[in-house]
């Protein structure tokens, strides 16, 4: 069996008839591909997986801004769609409910994200609550946050209607087709094998599901997935519904304080519980949908119900609900769906297999916007949004283990409907990976968090005594979560003396070769044309100008270069576009650092090393390899915290004797080891960018306040044509300086302009040698110094001033003496 090209169009097979793959082929026919085939073991409409059983719920508010998005456009396509006149959305609104102060604050904080991402959305009264629910007993409830347009989504009818859609354009749809193998030539997918036959292919997209292992497996590619079985039972006829026709007419509940969910079925109740113990599934123990049918499955996702799970929540139940005391759970079933290490969906293109495309670990709730995104992708080269916490690049390799994706995707499910802090790292499995000088930071009693697997030392209780008598404002409960006033004791020890900061999660790249220096200027903005012991601060863009990371690349021979990036997305990135002149790898692992910043840190290093380290010597942004003590270094001259420094790297193996060496000469100074927390604050005090969290794809150089890092006089560079006919910004990345010396926001809250919302803060920490909260955000371009805004925190409108920046030194002098 065979396809054949129309009108040239690439020839795309979808795995997988649930509602990414039905979403998908409606997107990408709807942008001319139509040559588009969707495979599907199972029977057409209802082909047994995850969509087949999902109830439906659409909340559409995320701490994600990507998620939130995709949500947003899954209401506004499912809203418009109909399968025979029965609408695939019912807006039916959305209610979660808070039983204690603590959930309750923290819908006030959901209600700032909905405004941040333009969600509609208020926190509502006991009585409210009631009046929306009124099954609901309200002496239990102390409010609510009730979002009116969210709802249901019928993913089988949305399933159809876009089906339909995507055949009349021209894409087939075949159930009963089971792949058993991927084809593949020279690095490039060719093909789908089946039960039924071969199927041609220049693309192949993934939207198998919780099946998206073992289809990743066929094709060689890692799908970092772990289902898991979740209860969702329907009680009888309840009184308190008799007579209802509709399916649904009371908003989507949830009551995450228990962890459960509730919906209308006519007369009846469903509800979702996330309460029991994680039931991880097997992908590749799942029944196909005829052997399940045999074993008595209504479909492979549908296990059967445990009423042990059960027996907790139902008591749950009906003390929010007590008309559910007069009826029973009449069906239920445990059914099966995606989980991943942080919860996100896994999407792109694989780089070992050219053309095989995942659109994995993706809910109802999500998937038209995901569909959207990876359709954009697949045709025009990019997404119109960020999606990179959705990247399947975005995983260190340590983070890929069958042990971890199991752990960490089992405490995905048990922190669903948890409150959690955006700081809060994960308990397990740790420590995964650690620098050189960890046991040495132990000993100086470090407070580590974790990012990307790594134990990062946020601050060190052996300066406890420093603190001692700083005057600083005090913090409410959530902002002092993860905090500790050593960190402002830290920070100014940094701007008074020195301070060792451990860098060696920062990732690290080598590009080495005869094209190295023609291939970095040309997938960069910066001009890299200098003499070797440069340090060129530069951008990766996309083609439409938009920001995939910033780099600082440092020229250490002619032909080598090395290499500060972000995450392993930019090593990715880079491999991708390498010609075979070039060679790039990633040297993290194998090597560490040490940033050595503050008034005194020359007085620290100078003595150290044979070279001279006075300014004339060794300029800023400049690099030269030498010795530390015994160790060699490779030592460059750059401050992310706006004081005079270096950064100093060795191999992992010379990593504590370089940490030792500095630690002994730096005790007659006062050298203190310092963590991220007075990091943070320092870098935002200067106007430091940090990528990912300030600037992503979404935003252009100029827009960012990054313009310095763009040589339009230079040759050509990828995203160079789109800036040149980008236009006047029309929002900026603004520096805000909170007017309240004692107010502290911490990032994602709303920002209001003449009283309506015109922003969101990207960043915020409380800048100690200010004296007050620094916060940067999204707003309108024009907005001059002085202008007052407000921040919303926690339901509180907290004045804050735009600031000119950099808001501390201006003139940049501390780093170049």
């Amino acid at each position: 069996m065979s396809s054949t090209p129309v009108h040239g169009s690439p020839r795309v097979v979808v795995i997988g008839a649930g509602i990414v793959g039905c979403s998908l082929a409606d997107e990408l026919t709807a942008r001319g591909w139509t040559d588009v085939t969707v495979l599907e073991q199972g029977p057409l409409p209802a082909p047994g997986g995850s969509t087949s059983h999902a109830p439906g719920l659409v909340f559409r508010t995320s701490p994600s801004k990507t998620l939130t998005a995709f949500a947003r456009y899954t209401v506004e396509k499912f809203g418009a769609l109909e399968a025979d006149g029965v609408p695939c959305f019912l807006p039916v609104g959305g209610l979660e409910l808070a039983t204690t102060p603590q959930r309750l604050a923290d819908l006030h904080r959901r209600a700032g994200l909905a405004a941040s991402w333009g969600v509609r959305g208020e926190v509502v009264s006991a009585a409210r609550c009631k009046e929306l629910w009124p099954l609901i007993d309200e002496s239990v409830v102390l409010g609510g946050f009730h979002t009116p347009d969210d709802g249901l989504a019928r993913a089988l009818l949305a399933s159809r209607a876009q089906l339909d859609r995507a055949t009349a354009r021209g894409a087939r749809f075949l159930d009963r087709h089971t792949v058993t193998g991927i084809e593949r030539r020279g690095g490039h997918v060719t093909g789908v094998v089946t039960d039924r036959g071969t199927f041609p292919a220049d693309h192949v997209v993934s939207a198998a599901g919780f099946w998206g292992p073992v289809i990743g497996r066929m094709a060689g590619v890692d799908v970092p997935l772990q289902p898991l079985a979740h209860q969702y039972a329907k009680t009888g006829p309840l009184p308190g519904l008799v007579g209802a026709t509709a399916e649904a007419s009371r908003p989507i509940l949830r009551f995450q304080d228990r962890d459960l969910y509730f919906r209308e079925h006519t007369d009846r109740i469903g509800i979702g519980s996330y309460a029991h113990r994680p039931l991880p599934v097997d992908p590749f123990a799942v029944p196909p949908y005829d052997e399940a049918r045999a074993r008595d499955l209504d479909m492979p996702s549908s296990l059967p119900f445990t009423p042990e799970d059960w027996a907790p929540s139902w008591e749950d139940c009906r003390r929010l609900i007590p008309a559910l005391r007069e009826c029973e759970i009449d069906q239920g079933f445990n059914g099966v769906f995606s989980f991943t290490p942080d919860g996100m969906p896994v999407l792109g293109e694989s780089r070992d297999l050219r053309g095989f495309w995942l659109a994995e670990a993706v809910w109802v709730t999500h998937s038209a916007g995901v569909a959207k995104a990876v359709a954009e992708w697949m045709v025009d080269g990019r997404p119109s949004l960020d999606v990179h916490e959705c990247e399947l690049t975005r995983f260190e390799e340590a983070q890929r283990s069958p042990a971890y994706v199991r752990e960490r995707g089992s405490q995905q499910f048990v922190e669903v409907y948890d409150v959690v802090h955006p700081l809060q790292p994960m308990e397990r499995p740790r420590p995964l990976r650690v620098s050189p000088f960890h046991a040495r930071q132990e000993q100086l009693g470090a407070c580590f968090l974790e990012g990307g697997g790594w134990e990062r030392p946020h601050w060190y209780e052996a300066n406890a005594g420093l603190a001692t008598g700083l005057d600083l404002p005090e913090r409410d409960a959530w902002s002092a979560r993860y905090w500790s006033p050593i960190a402002a004791a830290e920070a100014r020890a940094t701007r008074e003396r020195a301070a060792l900061y451990d860098m060696t999660p920062l990732r690290r790249l080598e590009v080495t070769g005869p094209g190295a220096l023609d291939f970095l200027d040309r997938m960069t903005t910066n001009n890299l044309r200098k003499k070797p012991g440069a340090v060129t601060y530069t951008l990766l863009l996309d083609e439409a100008g938009g920001i995939l990371s910033d780099l600082t690349v440092a020229r250490l021979a002619p032909d080598r270069f090395q290499v500060g990036a972000n995450s392993p997305a930019d090593l990715d990135r880079l491999l991708r576009h390498a010609p075979d002149d070039v060679h790039v790898r990633d040297i993290t692992a194998g090597t560490c650092c040490v940033g050595v910043w503050g008034p005194l840190a020359r007085d620290l290093v100078q003595p150290l090393t044979p070279d001279d380290f006075s300014h004339g010597a060794f300029g800023y942004f400049r690099a030269r390899q030498t010795y530390v003590g015994h160790v060699p270094v490779t030592a460059m001259r750059l401050s992310y915290v706006g004081e005079l420094g270096w950064e100093l790297y060795t191999t992992a193996d010379l990593g504590l004797r370089l940490w030792d060496t500095l630690w002994e000469a730096g005790r007659e100074l006062g050298v203190v080891a310092a963590g991220r927390s007075a990091f943070n604050s320092l870098r935002l005090e200067k106007g430091y960018r940090a990528w990912g969290v300030d600037m992503t794809g979404e935003h252009n150089p100029f827009e960012a306040g990054l313009g310095f890092a763009v040589r339009m006089d230079k040759g050509d560079f990828t995203g160079r044509a789109a800036l040149e006919n980008a236009g006047e910004p029309t929002r900026r990345l603004t520096p805000l300086l909170l007017d309240d010396p004692a107010a502290v926001v911490l990032g994602k809250e709303p920002v209001y302009v003449d009283g309506a919302p015109a922003g969101h803060v990207t960043s915020a920490s409380y800048g100690y040698t200010l004296g007050r909260c620094v916060a940067y955000a999204w707003l309108p371009a024009g907005l001059p110094s002085g202008t007052g805004v407000h921040v919303e925190y926690f339901g509180e409108k907290v004045p804050a001033t735009v600031a000119d920046e950099p808001l501390f030194d201006p003139e940049t002098t501390r780093i170049r003496r």
